[in-house]
């Protein structure tokens, strides 16, 4: 499959992308369409990413039973040193130069599991999950530490195409120090029903450039994301990206923006 658009929702202008199906044995049109993707910029969907349907509905389910939680029972597993836990509303200011306070959002850190004691949980981002009790949440912890493993699995399929893309070996990324012991995080985020006002500095999250190798973003039916392909454009045009039942979107991390306005 070679790109998935979508029927113009509203008025709103939206983009086309790369569809790359991990599951074809034609690894080199999947090499091509990366690479073209990449060279557009940088964001592609994929398909056949081997995570359910099934499976994937009851991520959201658990990660809504978060945070309907009362606030002072999320408070209890606020965000560590370590970069896992809780993220209130507001807690993070992605573009202080438009926005006028922190995001309407919150958010939840789940990083690789290195317990307490262990030498690698002295090095920054590694260390101890952070976890809602068992008796608030039962189930909870076993459902995202399924989600992390299996999305780092997708991740790792990715890389091997880009590593392809990028005329190295399939397997240089799994070298231990990117790939084989990576600081991948899953992060779980929820918008408030606040509308995004870009003209008053209100979104649900500012603009932004992502750090690391890649992104992968699953997202529910609302239409919110939007991405910038040139960010030295004058002036920047952003576009929003159809929420794809399924479908999970890829962002190679180059120079390119994202935000996310909810509407």
């Amino acid at each position: 499959m070679e790109n998935y658009e979508q029927s113009k929702i509203g008025s709103k202008a939206h983009t086309v992308l790369h569809c790359i199906d991990l599951s074809s044995p034609d690894i080199h049109q999947s090499v091509s369409l990366l690479k073209q993707a990449c060279l557009d910029c940088g964001f592609f969907y994929v398909i056949n990413h081997g995570i359910s349907q099934e499976f994937m509905d009851e991520v959201f389910t658990q990660s809504k039973r978060f945070f309907n939680l009362p606030l002072n029972e999320k408070i209890k597993v606020l965000r560590n040193e370590k970069h896992r836990g809780y993220t209130p509303l507001h807690d993070e200011l992605l573009d202080p130069d438009t926005q006028v306070h922190g995001d309407y959002k919150e958010g939840y850190y789940i990083g690789v599991e290195v317990p307490e004691g262990d030498p690698e949980s002295e090095k920054p981002f590694y260390g101890p999950n952070v976890w809602p009790a068992p008796d608030i949440l039962p189930g909870w912890r076993e459902t995202m530490d399924r989600f992390h493993q299996e999305a780092l699995e997708v991740a790792k399929v990715v890389a091997r195409i880009i590593a392809l893309a990028l005329d190295l070996n399939a397997d240089f990324f799994d070298k231990p120090e990117i790939l084989g012991e990576p600081i991948a995080t899953l992060r779980l985020l929820h918008y408030e029903g606040q509308t995004s006002d870009p003209s008053k500095g209100i979104y649900g999250a500012g603009a932004h450039s992502d750090f690391g190798l890649i992104t992968l973003l699953a997202t529910d039916e609302v239409l919110g994301l939007q991405i910038c392909k040139d960010k030295d454009a004058k002036p920047q045009i952003w576009e929003y990206v159809p929420p794809l039942k399924g479908l999970v979107l890829c962002h190679f991390h180059f120079p390119a923006l994202l935000c996310l306005l909810v509407y």
